[in-house]
């Protein structure tokens, strides 16, 4: 709440419409499907009747208004019955409209007009409310951290179940390496994934988000396994790619380059630097050994109660990052029709560097 009040002072408003579900956790801690109206007074939150009960445990410093028709009408009454035809009439409120629908923008201004309420103004604050969640809490640091912690014993689990599956001469395909994951992150304590899993196998290693598939994993493929649970609403995330059987010299060439772009990728990352500085660092490795075109994708990205965040190490990314930051490094090389690798960690920034949060293995693992 401290967070929001100074961008209503600094963007003279008079009340923020928050709409995103991450916003709203962030703010009061509600967790359900609604809007939630901040202002210098107590907040509001506008909910139906699946979550009111839900509402008012958690978030006693907030009123919980459980509407029936309209969540925007209810808001707009409220507004009058509180504060007056005359306050409410030339207030300024900020909205997230990064995330809104043209179509509740549209009704907003339809109710706007219908009560009399035209110069009411709609300040769209852009990445603004994201940006407040960027630095994270003690306890956001310590929720993510378990996350990465159970993504690490999910690792070394599937690990041995792919090794037992090919010493008994079971096959074991895409989507079973996935649900093993999730199965294994679930029985560890996860409310749930941060996203579809991803386990791409052989040539499917060559496409970064590639989807899961039937294929059975064979001798000499890749095995690129990305994937990440929620602790208390946070996320982890995390990749190894691992070798099925013995590896060959390429693969061991590609696999050695992405470690040393990610190794000193990790080893830039501190208070001060740009995001699009450590980013260079790892490109310019992957670069260098000719493999410059097959690396598109962003360095990492934060991670947070949504799994993708700001800031980014990108290209174009110019933020400083500060202590408390949390961002993936994930470097990677994608060769179509051979294969590819991605090693994914997740670092918080400390006053004079970073601290790695994942601790699965990342040497070249051949799992025979």
């Amino acid at each position: 709440m401290k967070r929001m009040e100074k961008i209503l002072l600094a963007r003279q408003l008079d009340g923020i419409l928050v709409s995103s579900s991450a916003n709203m956790r962030s703010s009061v801690g509600f967790r359900g499907e609604g809007i939630i109206f901040v202002s210098r007074n107590r907040p509001l939150v506008f909910t139906d009747s699946r979550y009111t009960i839900a509402a008012k445990e958690e978030c006693p410093e907030a009123d919980v208004i459980q509407y029936k028709k309209n969540i925007y009408e209810s808001w707009l009454t409220e507004l009058l019955e509180r504060l007056g035809r005359e306050a409410v009439v030339g207030m300024s409120i900020g909205f997230e409209d990064e995330t809104m629908t043209v179509q509740t923008y549209q009704t907003i201004h339809a109710l706007l007009k219908k009560h009399e309420l035209e110069n009411m103004t709609l300040v769209p604050l852009h990445k603004q409310l994201d940006q407040l969640r960027q630095v994270k809490t003690e306890q956001e640091l310590l929720d993510i951290e378990k996350a990465e912690q159970i993504g690490d014993s999910a690792f070394a689990r599937i690990v041995d179940k792919i090794r037992d599956s090919r010493s008994q001469g079971v096959n074991i395909t895409e989507k079973q390496v996935a649900a093993y994951l999730e199965f294994y992150m679930k029985e560890m304590g996860a409310e749930g994934t941060s996203f579809d899993t991803i386990a791409a196998s052989g040539i499917h290693s060559s496409m970064p988000h590639a989807i899961p598939t039937d294929k059975v994993l064979e001798e000499g493929d890749f095995l690129t396994m990305d994937f990440g649970c929620r602790v208390n609403g946070y996320c982890s995330d995390m990749t190894r790619t691992v070798v099925i059987g013995k590896a060959g010299e390429r693969q061991r060439e590609i696999y050695d380059v992405v470690l040393r772009a990610q190794t000193a990728a990790i080893q830039a990352v501190k208070p001060g630097i740009k995001g699009c500085e450590v980013d260079a660092v790892a490109r310019n490795i992957i670069r260098e050994a000719g493999y410059g075109d097959c690396f598109g994708h962003s360095l990492g990205h934060s991670v947070g109660l949504m799994i993708h965040e700001t800031p980014c190490f990108s290209p174009k990314d110019e933020t400083v990052l500060e202590p408390g930051m949390v961002i993936t490094v994930e470097p990677g090389i994608y060769v179509e029709g051979f294969g590819g690798v991605r090693i994914e960690d997740v670092v918080a920034v400390t006053e004079d560097g970073c601290r790695n949060l994942t601790h699965s293995p990342k040497g070249l693992m051949e799992l025979t």
